[in-house]
């Protein structure tokens, strides 16, 4: 791709300035751990909110849903819940405020918490660890073929995708490892204005150069349609026939049932809270439970319109100018070749320059916030609680330098030979996933769960979410009837398979060994007030404080789970309305979101207040002598 001097000039400009930013607010992050970590829980909700969506706004990411929009239409708002993006509602409503009472720096920290400091829970932390350490350098590998395929495309250099990789990963890692989380965040805030900008200038593009209407003429049957039913019926036929084979290859035609799936699989991992990287660090990193609360909240809102501006706008594009060059792709679609000449054709020098910077931006914020989430699990979870747990602020924080420096060496040796973006991407979200789901639901909603029935859990979901997507897909009856009716077997079975497998390490680690310390479990649910099967527990807490008041909020809950749903995909639906020019519609949509909003701010905005007399419980776990613990 040939760019202007300028648009060199400023896409330098931007990778310095990243990293004299980084350099700036490092020394706050060099005084101890917490600071490293956590940013010393002293940064407001709304910026670590942006810095949470800028993580999230990946490049491979982004370039996967231009896909699905090409090919799905309006139906791919749905295809996400492979995720599940709803899980941030989850977190919104009340997961970021348990998780936050908590009041730990880390998921295997919280585990003390949950299960104490006997053997099962030594188990269940280590295995933890190992669960955080496989899924963050899964996260990095992702990430690192992504951002070569696009630099290779985009910048005028002449290297390698890999190289390409390994020059942004060795700028972007400056910053990151000697700053920590104050530097991710300072720079994330940056890069997400930045990409912003890029975002909503590409949507207008596309809104400039395609007038209302022509799009029509590009486009199958119920493509712009964001209702389905049991099948998909989208032909192109006449328009890209290959897309009708990528629907074929991806296993989505049966769309209802797939849907139907990804809702099943999305709430038990939402229920689960979030996993053990950047998402999970960010609501650690918050103030208290409230603004915890509110920043996934937040997430939501800032993430979706820019995001999928740039989405549909590249989308549009894409069919209205490049469609001929698609359809020569045949089932090798590849947006990354489409996207250097629609924007050398569409977007003015300079601006160029800073949309480039923008999608750059998109990267470097993923990868700085995995990269930042990895040292915590090996400071504070192996090398302070094991080895020294004495040593000095500055020990723990050169250790983290060069936990940092060992994640990014691993992601790269890894990701040099990883060939597929999308099979990287399909594993995470179903196999090791569903490895982690059983465990993580339990430790929440039932007090019998102990320290061994997690560790066995997740010992077979990780030992299954290796081997059963491969015997799966090469089980020949399973495929020819996957074929037949269009379904996706990593989704559909994989992830299924894996999920029960770990629930039953769940049971029998948990009944072949005794509950938790009596004392542990109260002092978990006294924290953390959860809902769910706490009963013998909330006895037993009784006794002691006649007052205690469980918590009734399960329906409340539930019902804002369920609004908040529909207000996240409206918020979706909204800028794609706007830049296909479906303004009605999109005046509707904006209704639904102003609608929902309302009914949000009176069931869970009004109700964090009433919690904040509950969230000031902050004593520490206790380590009070052991008990009997209570009957099964």
């Amino acid at each position: 791709m040939h760019l202007h001097l300028i648009d060199i000039v400023i896409i330098i400009a931007y990778l310095v300035l990243s990293v004299l930013i980084g350099y700036w607010v490092s020394h706050r992050a060099s005084r101890d751990i917490k600071a490293y970590f956590l940013g010393g829980n002293v940064m407001p909700w709304y910026i670590l909110g942006i810095s949470n969506a800028s993580g999230m706004f990946d490049i491979s990411g982004t370039m996967l849903l231009v896909y699905w929009m090409f090919v799905y239409g309006l139906k791919s708002v749905w295809i996400p819940w492979l995720w599940p993006t709803f899980n941030q509602v989850f977190l919104m409503v009340y997961m970021s405020t348990w998780l936050r009472r908590s009041n730990v720096m880390t998921g295997a920290e919280w585990i003390q918490t949950r299960f104490g400091k006997g053997r099962g829970a030594q188990l269940a932390h280590i295995i933890v660890v190992i669960y955080a350490f496989i899924s963050i350098i899964g996260f990095f590998t992702y990430g690192f073929k992504g951002i070569g395929k696009f630099a290779a495309t985009f910048l005028p250099w002449h290297l390698s995708v890999n190289q390409y990789a390994l020059l942004l990963i060795a700028i972007t890692a400056l910053y990151v490892i000697k700053g920590g989380m104050f530097s991710v965040v300072i720079t994330e805030v940056l890069q997400f204005c930045i990409l912003s900008v890029a975002s909503f200038a590409v949507g207008i593009i596309a809104m400039m150069k395609v007038a209302p209407g022509t799009l029509q003429h590009f486009i199958p049957a119920g493509w712009d349609n964001i209702f389905f039913g049991w099948h998909l019926n989208m032909d192109w036929s006449h328009l890209v026939p290959s897309a009708n084979a990528r629907v074929a290859q991806d296993g989505y035609g049966l769309f209802g049932f797939f849907v139907m799936m990804l809702l099943f699989k999305g709430i038990l991992i939402s229920a689960a809270g979030p996993a053990p990287n950047y998402d999970m660090q960010r609501v650690l990193s918050c103030k208290n439970p409230r603004e915890a609360s509110m920043m996934s909240g937040w997430v939501n809102v800032v993430l979706t319109f820019p995001r999928y501006f740039l989405i549909t706008g590249l989308t549009v594009l894409a069919l209205v100018f490049f469609s001929d060059q698609i359809r020569t792709m045949g089932t090798n679609m590849d947006f990354e070749r489409i996207l250097p000449s629609a924007l050398a054709l569409f977007v003015p020098a300079g601006l160029l320059g800073v949309l480039i910077a923008g999608l750059l931006a998109a990267y470097m914020s993923n990868f700085a916030a995995t990269v930042n989430a990895a040292p915590p699990y090996f400071v504070n979870d192996i090398y302070k609680r094991f080895i020294n747990p004495h040593a000095s602020p500055k020990t723990y924080v050169r250790l983290s330098y060069l936990s940092s420096f060992v994640v990014v060496l691993i992601g790269v040796l890894l990701g040099w030979y990883v060939t597929s973006v999308n099979n990287v991407v399909i594993w995470i979200v179903t196999a090791l996933w569903g490895g982690y789901t059983a465990s993580n639901v339990l430790k929440w909603y039932w007090w019998r769960f102990n320290g061994y029935g997690y560790f066995w859990g997740m010992v077979a979901g990780m030992s299954s979410a290796m081997t059963i997507p491969t015997l799966v897909t090469r089980f020949a009856p399973l495929q020819n009837f996957a074929h037949a009716h269009s379904l996706n077997l990593e989704v559909s079975v994989g992830f299924g398979l894996v999920f029960l497998l770990s629930l039953i390490g769940c049971f029998l680690g948990t009944y072949l060994t005794a509950p938790e310390d009596e004392a542990v479990l109260k002092e978990f649910y006294r924290r953390v007030r959860p809902w769910g099967f706490w009963g013998p527990i909330l006895k037993k807490v009784r006794q002691e404080d006649p007052s205690f008041q469980k918590n009734q909020d399960f329906f409340r809950d539930m019902f804002n789970v369920v609004v908040g749903i529909v207000w996240q995909i409206a918020l979706v639906a909204l800028p794609i309305y706007i830049v296909t020019w479906r303004l009605r519609t999109a005046a509707i949509t904006f209704a639904v979101v102003a609608i929902t909003s309302i009914i949000l701010k009176f069931t869970w905005y009004n109700h964090l207040k009433d919690l904040e007399h509950i969230n000031q419980y902050s004593a520490p776990a206790s380590a009070a002598p052991e008990t009997s613990p209570p009957a099964n």
